[in-house]
């Protein structure tokens, strides 16, 4: 009884995340269309990049952020409300240790990065450095913001983040007018205006976990042996993070020290692009996740593994039916998207998608060491191979390669560490059968298989003539895979279940 009532949970969570989403997502697209426009594609990667050693020099607080979200939602699951409340306020005060430092970090040695190693233009030297200085401003107030965003999760109040995510789009649909009317520079009021953003809901947020949940509302209370405990966990994780943070946002910086702002900006698109598509797969993720927690912590182990497996199927499953048709027709896509298409551009996003899909199983994975908090497995092999990964991109560009080098060599990552690293280590630390994962990454990559003759045919022997047409193929391929996921991939009871539930709400019985 208890297991369906969490299952319900998961399955409102999840609707209003994406009710959220489509919105965000649909209005993001064209506000970035618009921004890319206004600004320019250098100004635009001009942007992306110096927004990006900032982003270098927080890899500690995305390390904590996860120890801070696990140890609550833990603390929530054994139901002691006193250890809750300590703990909140020990992982407040970490991350605003943490941002004071990375303040001054960022002043000193970011600063004399950014006018010593970046390719920025004589001309362009002042408003990136006001774009840099507003940029740590956003990040001290983003930093100090962890603690209060995992309670919410933690909460599992997802539909605070719909209501919230629709006032955020618009605001945003209105910093696009005011860029389009402004005379002054623009790159410059891009980032004041999203900084105010940032910022203000940044404080409506901690009103509202303030009002909501008792522990939140700040008392210095500082526990040694919680400290303890999150630096423990995520000590482990930081080298990883600190990986994931130089293939991201490093990835930039290198783009910019070989190669122009332009190139940079394509980068940008295709991230953001593949970070709206993995929206459909990161919602669900997020209003699963907790779930798996609480479970091992109240001692339902089993149930937790069959929860992560089972999730982790349907998350592969919701990214393909995106990605196949994303990929195939990306260039059409993006010129309908954008009035002009950076060089580049198609060749990352179609990489990025591909990444994407088989990523969901690392990231899924993930949740595994979360739920019994051993960071240590895997915390060595993965952040070592993707730092190996990031150093071979830059001996790749020092050669002369090309730009979309990065892109193949972050896919063969994914694959070592989907495939290889992450199942490994949940076999031997966490006691998960291999027999469940291999038939899971079997059945994954049959559906797959199945999935994409069909799309093919539609993309490859089918005219292209107008954005009608492009738009009815484009959904042709998601219907057809749609019904191979609902044929093959989704088991006999699941099958009757959604059968039972569709027959309800068409006839009302």
């Amino acid at each position: 009884m208890q297991e369906n009532s969490s299952n319900k949970k998961i399955a409102k969570n999840t609707l209003f995340l994406y009710f959220r989403m489509m919105f965000i997502m649909l209005v993001s697209l064209y506000t970035s269309r618009v921004i890319l426009d206004v600004l320019g594609a250098d100004d635009y990667g001009l942007y992306q990049a110096v927004g990006g050693i900032v982003g270098m020099l927080a890899f500690i607080n995305g390390a904590l952020s996860s120890g801070s979200s696990r140890f609550l939602t833990y603390a929530l699951g054994e139901r002691n409300f006193e250890n809750l409340k300590i703990t909140f306020s020990t992982t407040f005060v970490i991350h605003l240790v943490i941002a004071i430092a990375i303040v001054l970090l960022a002043e000193t040695v970011g600063l004399w990065f950014l006018y010593n190693k970046m390719q920025i233009a004589s001309e362009r030297m002042d408003a990136a450095v006001f774009v840099y200085h507003i940029s740590i401003l956003t990040a001290f107030f983003n930093i100090t913001q962890v603690p209060y965003s995992a309670s919410i999760i933690a909460h599992e109040r997802m539909s605070i983040y719909a209501y919230v995510g629709i006032i955020e789009v618009l605001l945003r649909l209105l910093i696009c007018y005011l860029l389009m009317v402004g005379g002054y520079d623009r790159l410059k009021m891009y980032a004041s205006f999203l900084c105010i953003l940032q910022i203000g809901l940044i404080i409506f947020y901690r009103f509202y976990c303030s009002y909501h949940f008792k522990e939140t509302i700040f008392c210095f209370s500082f526990r040694k042996d919680i400290l303890k405990r999150i630096l423990g966990y995520s000590g482990w994780n930081l080298l990883g993070n600190g990986s994931v943070t130089l293939n991201g946002q490093g990835i930039l910086i290198l783009l910019n020290m070989f190669f122009s702002s332009s190139i940079v900006a394509s980068r940008a698109i295709s991230v953001q692009v593949r970070m709206a598509a993995y929206q459909f797969v990161s919602n669900f993720l997020m209003a699963v996740n907790p779930q798996i927690i609480k479970r091992y912590a109240q001692g339902n182990i089993e149930s937790s593994h069959n929860l992560l497996l089972v999730s982790t199927k349907y998350a592969y499953f919701l990214m393909l039916i995106i990605c196949i048709p994303l990929c195939l027709f990306s260039e059409q896509i993006l010129h309908i998207w954008l009035k002009d298409v950076p060089p580049y551009t198609v060749i990352f996003l179609q990489i990025e998608i591909i990444t994407a899909l088989l990523n969901v199983f690392s990231t899924s994975f993930y949740t595994a060491f979360a739920a019994c908090g051993k960071m240590r497995a895997n915390a060595l092999s993965s952040p070592i191979a993707g730092i190996f990964c990031f150093v071979a991109i830059y001996i790749l560009f020092k050669l002369g390669f090309a730009p979309v080098a990065l892109s193949w060599a972050q896919l063969l990552l994914t694959v070592f560490l989907s495939f290889f690293v992450k199942p490994y280590y949940m076999v031997k630390v966490d006691g998960y059968r291999v027999k469940d994962i291999v038939s899971l990454f079997v059945k994954c990559l049959c559906v797959s298989a199945i999935s994409l003759p069909i799309p093919i045919v539609l993309y490859f022997f089918l005219p292209k003539y107008t954005l009608l047409v492009v738009l009815i193929e484009i959904f042709l391929c998601v219907l057809s895979i749609a019904v191979i996921i609902y044929m093959i991939g989704i088991d006999k009871d699941t099958r009757l279940k959604l059968y039972t539930l569709a027959l309800h709400k068409i006839t009302g019985r």
